[in-house]
């Protein structure tokens, strides 16, 4: 990514954190100022999925290509980063919960589900960890990751929504109207959009670095 795209991502993100302090409104009935956290909450929630997906998708076109490296290289990153953006997810929901209902965890069906998720795409990296051989290790992860374009959406879409949950509703509800303060809504969308920016640069950083690194541990076999 070019310096002045860097610049106006640094520049729209400082734009989101001012917004999200001083120009949106604070949710009713919530504790104070605990809703400004669902700014971030949901946005890296929602990248944490994006990645998942990605990891899903550069795993089919691994098995369908030619099964170049790059391809597994970037299911491989997708899910680090992923999984770095869940365990966001996961300490912003805590300090939330902690502020609204008390306490840290509740064993909330949205709490559960993903870090069950984490869990699944923990062992995706145990998984290639325990292979050796690149060829075989690239198959297996690729088909392992494909699993997880049913497994993710189950876990963060599907599951939650099969037992109570304490959480807020959604910003769309089950009307599948739109109930949201205008300028909550514009702050919320303007932070996804600038933290899945976000994302796909450190997954291009990310994956060039580990490039660079297999060619020079190829040299020096």
């Amino acid at each position: 990514m070019r310096k002045p795209l860097l610049l106006l991502l640094w520049l729209w993100m400082c734009g989101v954190i001012v917004a999200g302090y001083h120009w949106a409104p604070l949710a009713e009935g919530f504790k104070g100022d605990s809703s400004r956290i669902l700014f971030f909450h949901v946005p890296v929630a929602w990248v944490s999925f994006v990645a998942f997906m990605a990891a899903g998708v550069s795993s089919i076109r691994f098995l369908a290509g030619r099964r170049e490296a790059r391809h597994d290289r970037s299911a491989a990153v997708a899910v680090e980063l992923g999984l770095l953006f869940a365990l966001l997810a996961t300490l912003t929901g805590a300090i939330w919960a902690r502020i609204e209902w008390g306490a840290w965890w509740n064993w909330d069906p949205r709490q559960t589900s993903i870090v069950v998720a984490m869990l699944f795409y923990a062992a995706y990296l145990a998984l290639r960890s325990a292979i050796a051989d690149q060829e075989s290790r690239g198959r297996l992860s690729a088909a392992y990751a494909t699993l997880g374009l049913v497994v993710a959406p189950f876990f963060y879409f599907i599951l939650p929504r099969l037992a109570f949950t304490l959480h807020p509703e959604p910003v769309v509800n089950a009307s599948a109207e739109v109930d949201v303060d205008p300028r909550m809504l514009t702050v919320l969308l303007a932070s996804s959009a600038g933290f899945t920016v976000l994302y796909f640069w450190i997954h291009r950083l990310r994956g060039r670095l580990a490039g660079i690194e297999l060619r020079r541990d190829e040299g020096t076999e």
